[in-house]
């Protein structure tokens, strides 16, 4: 079967690399709208050897579309994603805005696609944040030596998790800088450029963030535990690639050798790291473009009785957010080509 496919912030960081992963991975698509915001409208995305013009979402009979990206903000996710569900549209979310509904399937594919077997009773499945996934991903693989009591990661997020206007504000200062001038600042609350930022979206009253509260229950939600995840979620100078070290507490010992076959046997999830060789770990540089979930620096934490440190790294792009969206379409057509059972209740 060929499906009608729409996906939504199509000028964007996810909505673009959501195009060209469809691609990429030869997804079954039959007709594609590209859709964007009212200042987008008419510009032109490339799909496959097609280019599209963008319209705008209001314009859109979500009745003539099969599964549908939302991957603009969490208020067009809000306003919409009802609209085209109920037209019969199956929607696979980026935004946070469903995330931690419990109607929601909050989807790793690697980790909980079993969940989709149930379907998605509001006709919409989630997709993790771009910082949570990775870490989940890893946690998942450890959670199967020993009950893990407490996990405290401390996340290094790139810019472009922000989006595009954050991407050309990195360029912009990195330039302006280098040339003598002074830099302007409107994306973020600091200059970016040279600079580290640590704190990722708003702050509660708590003094925990709004990224750092949606990993640590986003986390909780697909790996269905209550152990307590500590996060600082900070933003560095770097374009494409979110990495994080992350410490975990386990109720009884475990080995390295162990470990290290742990990660091995979760699905994505690549170890590099051998030992003798100091200079073998994976940074953002190296995984961008790349699918896999990377791990380096294995090793024990001295500071408590059963205890890992270890380091991640990954493409927010991809893994973090258009490739596993592509992942869920696939797993929905495997389990269901006709997607019925994913449509609204």
């Amino acid at each position: 079967m060929e499906y009608n496919v729409a996906v939504i912030g199509a000028t964007g960081n996810a909505g673009m690399k959501t195009l060209q992963i469809l691609a990429e991975r030869d997804f079954p698509v039959k007709n594609m709208t590209a859709i964007a915001s009212e200042r987008s409208v008419g510009k032109e995305v490339s799909f496959r050897d097609e280019t599209l013009k963008v319209q705008k979402i209001a314009d859109v009979d979500f009745s003539k579309v099969d599964l549908a990206f939302f991957c603009a903000g969490s208020g067009v996710s809000r306003r919409y994603a009802g609209v085209a569900t109920a037209a019969g549209c199956v929607v696979i979310d980026k935004t946070s805005h469903f995330r931690l509904n419990p109607k929601v399937p909050l989807i790793i594919p690697e980790i909980n696609g079993d969940v989709l077997k149930k379907g998605a009773p509001l006709g919409i499945a989630s997709t993790p944040n771009c910082a949570a996934t990775p870490i989940a991903m890893t946690l998942k693989g450890l959670s199967a030596l020993a009950p893990i009591k407490r996990v405290v990661a401390t996340t290094f997020q790139s810019v472009s998790g922000a989006g595009r206007a954050a991407i050309d504000e990195l360029y912009e200062q990195d330039k302006t800088l280098l040339s003598g001038g002074t830099p302007k600042t409107e994306v973020f609350s600091r200059q970016i450029a040279f600079n580290v930022i640590p704190v990722v979206g708003g702050l509660y009253e708590s003094g925990v963030s709004e990224e750092e509260d949606k990993v640590s229950c986003e986390i909780r939600k697909i790996l269905k535990s209550d152990v307590q995840v500590a996060v600082t979620c900070v933003r560095v100078p770097v374009f494409i690639g979110h990495c994080a070290t992350i410490a975990c507490e386990f109720s009884k010992q475990i080995s390295a050798e162990n470990v290290r076959e742990a990660f091995e046997n979760v699905e994505g999830v690549l170890v590099l790291d051998r030992r003798g060789e100091s200079e073998i770990f994976a940074t953002p540089l190296d995984v961008q473009g790349e699918d896999a979930v990377y791990v380096s620096r294995i090793r024990k934490d001295e500071s408590v009785k059963s205890g890992l440190l270890y380091w991640v790294a990954a493409d927010n792009l991809r893994k973090g957010a258009a490739l596993n969206s592509v992942q869920i379409a696939e797993l929905m057509v495997s389990i269901d080509p006709t997607l019925r059972k994913f449509q609204s209740l």
